[in-house]
């Protein structure tokens, strides 16, 4: 069904000016929570819903009925203007050139840490990419931004990224006592709320706690919310 979605045009996720998130074509929904473990970080499965059809996830951050919209968007007077800049990932990236490896970073953090590896974080990693062990930490970070921030280039020039199904994640990080965004993998398509197509992408996190500066995107306004 998954590898269906992928050439199925109502597969997708719709913002809803001064809304939440439509989700259509029965992409999978599920809770991981991001679990410290020694120096770096790991996603544990929590709660898996029911597949549907559609269903509308809350963007304000005031639902009583988290993590789908009950309709206090309209209470609580909700904008969420989309604000992000809408230029290409390749194009606001800034590089950094490693021995074996190219990292792109384009800063938009979701504050969810898994670039912090136990050899390093993964900036320092890919400056010692010749090293076969660094290296492979080095993709398994980046690899593991939920939020997309890093792109691992090999020597090619090509993409060192992992093959997912499409999927959506809620992330959860009690080591922060924080409900964390919205972790969107496998390429599903994300209309904005003017009917505009965003860039596609493999992994990106989306605002749900309402705070975002970079609407729809996550900026980790969730850590102090």
């Amino acid at each position: 069904m998954h590898t269906i979605l992928l050439n199925d045009k109502n597969g997708r996720i719709k913002i809803i000016k001064g809304g939440p998130y439509v989700v259509t074509g029965c992409i999978p929904l599920v809770e991981k929570i991001i679990i410290p473990v020694d120096n770096h970080y790991e996603y544990q499965t929590g709660q898996e819903y029911p597949l549907q059809s559609e269903y509308a996830l809350c963007r304000c951050g005031h639902s009583k009925h988290m993590p789908f919209c009950d309709g206090c968007h309209e209470k609580v007077g909700f904008v969420g203007n989309e604000t992000a800049s809408r230029m290409n990932y390749i194009d606001r990236a800034e590089r950094r050139e490693g021995p074996q490896l190219t990292l792109l970073d384009d800063n938009r953090c979701a504050f969810a840490r898994f670039c912090h590896r136990e050899e390093g974080k993964v900036w320092n990693l890919i400056d010692k990419s010749d090293d076969p062990n660094l290296r492979d930490e080095a993709i398994k970070g980046a690899n593991e931004c939920p939020a997309g921030r890093l792109v691992v280039l090999d020597q090619a020039g090509k993409e060192i990224e992992p093959d997912f199904e499409p999927s959506i994640e809620l992330l959860k990080d009690f080591s922060k006592n924080a409900c964390g965004p919205i972790y969107v993998k496998g390429r599903i398509p994300l209309e904005s709320s003017d009917g505009m197509l965003y860039e596609l992408r493999n992994r990106m996190t989306l605002c749900r706690c309402g705070k975002s500066v970079r609407k729809p995107f996550c900026d980790a306004s969730h850590i102090t919310t």
